[in-house]
C-alpha cells in the first residue's frame, strides 16, 4: 500500500480523538497535512489550534481553524504530530521539517501527545534517521566539534534556518541506546537549543497506519 494512504488512515484515526469544542496543538509534516485537511471539513470541531510552525499556522487558516498564541493558554488537552522515527516505548526522533523546538515546546504543554505515522517509521532502536538539532548560528561548529567526540558526524543543513532564526544540525552514527540519556547530555552541550530525540517526554500514544488498517501503541 502506499505510504501515503497509511500516512491518510493514522490522520483520520487521531481526528476521531479530538474532544469536540476543544482547542489542540498541532505539529508539522507530511501526515499531519492529512490530518489538517480532515480537519478542515470539520472546522467547528475544534475551538482553535496551537501551531507548531509557520507552515502548519498557514495550513490551518486557510482550512478556517483559528491559530491561537499558547502563552494565552493554561495548557493544551491535545497535541497531534508525526515522527521521523519511533520505537514502541514511544520515543521519538523529531525534525526533518525542522520544526523541534516549537514542536517539544507544544508537545510538553499538552496533557496527551498522539504521534501519528506510517508503518514504515515504526524502528526497534532511533538512529537510522539523522537527528536533527537546533543551534544557535555562531554555535555551530562547536557544537558539530562536541558531537563528533561523541561518534556523531553532524551536517549542516545548509541554506536552511528555522522559525526561530537558528540553524540545523543533522547528526548521523550516533549510538542511541538509551535515548533519555542522551537527550539530557545533548541537552547541556553550550549553543544546543533543542535535540529532536523526544524521549523525556514521548508520546503518549502512536497511532500507525498500516496496510491492513490502524494499530495504536
Amino acid at each position: 500500500m502506499d505510504a501515503d494512504l497509511k500516512k491518510q488512515r493514522a490522520a483520520l484515526a487521531a481526528l476521531e480523538m479530538v474532544t469536540r469544542g476543544a482547542t489542540i496543538g498541532v505539529g508539522t509534516g507530511s501526515t499531519v497535512n492529512h490530518f489538517i485537511e480532515a480537519l478542515s471539513a470539520r472546522p467547528d470541531l475544534v475551538s482553535g489550534a496551537v501551531s507548531s510552525s509557520e507552515a502548519t499556522s498557514r495550513k490551518l487558516r486557510a482550512a478556517g481553524i483559528a491559530v491561537l498564541d499558547l502563552n494565552e493558554l493554561d495548557g493544551l488537552a491535545l497535541y497531534i504530530d508525526g515522527a521521523d522515527e519511533a520505537t514502541r516505548a514511544r520515543h521519538l526522533i523529531k525534525g526533518g521539517g525542522g520544526a523541534l523546538t516549537r514542536e517539544k515546546i507544544v508537545a510538553a504543554a499538552a496533557s496527551s501527545f498522539v504521534c501519528i505515522m506510517d508503518d514504515t517509521k515504526l524502528v526497534e532502536r532511533l538512529g537510522r534517521f539523522p537527528l536533527p538539532i537546533e543551534v544557535i548560528p555562531m554555535a555551530r561548529a562547536f557544537v558539530a566539534r562536541e558531537l563528533l567526540a561523541r561518534g556523531g558526524r553532524a551536517l549542516w543543513r545548509e541554506g536552511y534556518v528555522t522559525d526561530n532564526g537558528n540553524h540545523i544540525l543533522d547528526v548521523h552514527g550516533l549510538a542511541i541506546a538509551d535515548p533519555v540519556a542522551l537527550e539530557r547530555e545533548l541537552d547541556q552541550i553550550a549553543g544546543v537549543v533543542t535535540v529532536g530525540l523526544f524521549a523525556l517526554r514521548p508520546a503518549d500514544l502512536l497511532v500507525i497506519g498500516t496496510a491492513e488498517g490502524v494499530e495504536t501503541l
